[in-house]
C-alpha cells in the first residue's frame, strides 16, 4: 500500500484503506499517530473532512466527539500502563494550526522522557523525534495498537 491515504486521511478512514485506523467511533476514528517517540500516540479523526472546528459540529454530535475523545484517552491511559511501568499520565489536545480538519491529540506521558522535557508540551520536543524512522509508527508498535483496540472494545459506547 502507498501512502497516497496520508493525502486524505479521513476519506481513506471512510474508505477503509487508512491502516492507521484503530476502531471507528460514534463521531469519528481513532488512529494511531504516525510517530511513536511517546508510544501509544493517538489521534481522534472527525469523520467528515469538512469539519474545522469543534463549533461547526451540531450539539450533539459536538458532544459525541468529545466522548470518544475521553474514551480514546481512556484506552491509551489504560493500555500505556499496562504496557509500561513509567505510564505517568495521557494529556489531551484540540489544536488545529496545521490540518484543516478536526482532530483531537492524545499523548501519553512517561517518567522515562528526558528531564528537560517530561513536564513540557510534546510539541517541545526535537524536531528529528518527528521525522526518523527510528520513532515511525510500524509492526513494532503491533502489540501496543492491539492494547488500544482492546480497550476501546471494552470501553464499548459509554
Amino acid at each position: 500500500m502507498t501512502d497516497e491515504w496520508r493525502k486524505d486521511r479521513i476519506g481513506s478512514a471512510l474508505r477503509g484503506e487508512n491502516p492507521t485506523v484503530l476502531r471507528r467511533l460514534g463521531a469519528g476514528f481513532a488512529v494511531m499517530g504516525d510517530v511513536q517517540f511517546l508510544p501509544g500516540y493517538s489521534v481522534l479523526l472527525v469523520d467528515d473532512p469538512r469539519v474545522r472546528r469543534l463549533s461547526e459540529l451540531p450539539k450533539g454530535k459536538r458532544l459525541g466527539f468529545l466522548s470518544d475523545m475521553d474514551r480514546l484517552g481512556e484506552a491509551v491511559e489504560r493500555a500505556c500502563r499496562r504496557l509500561d511501568s513509567g505510564f505517568r499520565r495521557v494529556n489531551l489536545e484540540i489544536l488545529g494550526n496545521t490540518d484543516p480538519f478536526l482532530h483531537a491529540h492524545v499523548w501519553p506521558r512517561f517518567d522515562w522522557e528526558p528531564g528537560e522535557l517530561v513536564g513540557l508540551p510534546v510539541w517541545l520536543y526535537p524536531r528529528e523525534r518527528w521525522s526518523e524512522e527510528e520513532y515511525a509508527l510500524g509492526p513494532r508498535h503491533d502489540v501496543l495498537r492491539a492494547a488500544i483496540g482492546e480497550e476501546l472494545d471494552r470501553l464499548g459506547d459509554g
